[in-house]
């Protein structure tokens, strides 16, 4: 290998360390310090920024660290701090924009001489990524405010105090520090968590999330986060449309109703695979902690899990699971459904296939009559862009209008869990879908519980009542139901 392929593997490798975005602000810093220095002022920029390190490293991450740490202390003669426990592969650090490029070169050329022939260079590198460590303001994120959660916390504390949710997901990461400020996952029988994924499942392993979907649900309904080692991964278009990735620190967030009880009742494995019988079964443990709607002990399910309908196999509405979430509703238990996914596809024209609002697209168990079926808008600009093009539409298959709501359900931040969150503890991540959009409408619902307690036990009332207090975006009812959830007027309509 010559010299100068060697120089140009080194400089994307730095490139690919040091992404675009900081690599910009790295030009500019060493610009404006340049024009700095002619001026009499010699003090460089410093920038602070988030070290990964690399968990693949050839000698395991604890080494990895060892080497950034001395790399840095070295190049810079800074102190790379810790976020979190140990099990996090995040530090950060503050440096000379001048430094930082040099730190990740030199990083890659240690790789390059310590690389034997034929190895993966980057299980060489100490350091995986370097991000920007974006400054932030204590924020709730921000679809609260859009569904006027915010409000109605400061306004009537509705916290959710006192309410039990049970979350039928691919279960919920206990370990996430979201769930620990508020005990959020701490129970006592009769009421437990339960793995029906898997012989043998537990509370233990209900409390894991592989996939990571249960838990990004459950930060959305309850639990918050307050400290200063939050890491979110969040997204946006670039000039050319593209969608990029960047991470920033988080200091403050919270679901719905972050003093909620939650009951993890994990139906999906790590693979995100699992029946319908999953489900039917955590229905009925429900039923028999609840005994039969005779002693409400957990007040509302939220179900971010379901199929696309076919009418070969059942009338609309009349699956078993849709039997088991009305008999549930019945039982007193407020049910919360995700609409589906499917209201996007492709039809065939006279001149070609094109893409398309599908209609009649309501998946089980949001075909269920008495559940609160919800559908997908914008975070934070709902009247302006509508439903979501993904989100499932109505009316269902036998003439009802479905949704029931719309809640946002497009990048909404909550808890990471699984492969994404690489081991961290306090990592929060953006997801789009109902999926998303439910658990607004179940922790609103929560927060209302809390606060009108004289409507536990009565699902059907609080269906009623939220659907009548709901802004109308203005669209075709089969598309948004009754409108977008609003809590405070739901609250002031009592």
């Amino acid at each position: 290998m010559g010299e100068g392929s060697e120089e140009q593997i080194r400089r994307d490798l730095v490139r690919t360390v040091i992404k675009q975005p900081l690599y910009d602000m790295i030009a500019a810093a060493r610009v404006n310090d340049a024009a700095a220095r002619v001026n009499g002022a010699a003090a460089p920029r410093v920038i602070p920024v988030i070290i990964e390190a690399n968990d693949d490293y050839y000698t395991g991450k604890t080494a990895a660290v060892t080497e950034l740490t001395g790399l840095i202390k070295l190049t810079a003669d800074a102190d790379v701090l810790p976020i979190g426990s140990e099990r996090n592969v995040y530090y950060k650090v503050s440096l000379p924009a001048s430094r930082i490029a040099e730190v990740a070169e030199k990083d890659c050329r240690h790789a390059m001489e310590i690389q034997p022939p034929g190895e993966p260079l980057v299980r060489y590198l100490s350091i995986r990524r370097i991000w920007y460590d974006h400054p932030v303001n204590g924020l709730i994120d921000k679809s609260v405010s859009t569904v006027k959660v915010d409000a109605a916390r400061r306004l009537f504390l509705a916290d959710g105090k006192d309410i039990v949710w049970a979350v039928i997901d691919s279960g919920i990461d206990g370990a996430h520090g979201h769930f620990g400020t508020n005990k959020n996952l701490e129970v006592k029988l009769p009421l437990e968590h339960c793995d029906f994924s898997a012989a043998g499942g537990s509370s233990a392993t209900a409390l894991t999330d592989g996939l990571g979907h249960g838990t990004h649900v459950a930060g959305t309904i309850a639990g918050q986060f307050s400290g200063m080692n939050g890491i979110a991964n969040r997204t946006r278009a670039d000039e050319f449309g593209e969608i990029e990735t960047f991470r920033e620190s988080v200091s403050l967030i919270a679901g719905m109703a972050p003093a909620c009880k939650l009951v993890s009742m994990k139906v999906l494995d790590d693979q995100g695979q699992g029946g319908i019988s999953n489900i039917i079964a955590a229905i009925d443990k429900i039923q028999n902690i609840n005994d039969f709607g005779r002693n409400m002990r957990i007040h509302g399910v939220n179900l971010s899990v379901g199929y696309e309908f076919d009418p070969v196999w059942f009338a609309c509405g009349q699956s078993p699971v849709c039997v088991e979430v009305n008999r549930l509703v019945r039982s007193g238990v407020v049910v919360v459904v995700a609409a589906g996914n499917t209201g996007y596809g492709s039809l065939s024209s006279n001149q070609r296939p094109t893409g398309a609002g599908m209609m009649m697209t309501i998946n089980d168990p949001g075909n269920a009559e008495l559940a609160i079926t919800v559908g997908s808008t914008h975070r934070e600009s709902p009247h302006t862009y509508g439903v979501s093009y993904f989100s499932s539409k109505g009316p269902t298959g036998d003439g009802r209008i479905k949704p029931d709501l719309v809640a946002p359900g497009e990048r909404i931040l909550s808890c990471c869990a699984g492969p994404l969150a690489g081991g961290a503890v306090n990592v929060y991540v953006e997801d789009s879908g109902t999926s998303m959009a439910a658990p607004h409408v179940s922790g609103a619902i929560a927060a209302f519980l809390s606060i009108h307690r004289e409507y536990i036990g009565n699902p059907e009332k609080v269906k009623e009542l939220f659907l009548a207090s709901a802004t109308d975006l203005g669209r075709e009812p089969y598309f948004q139901g009754r409108g977008l959830l609003d809590l405070m007027r739901a609250i002031q309509s009592v």
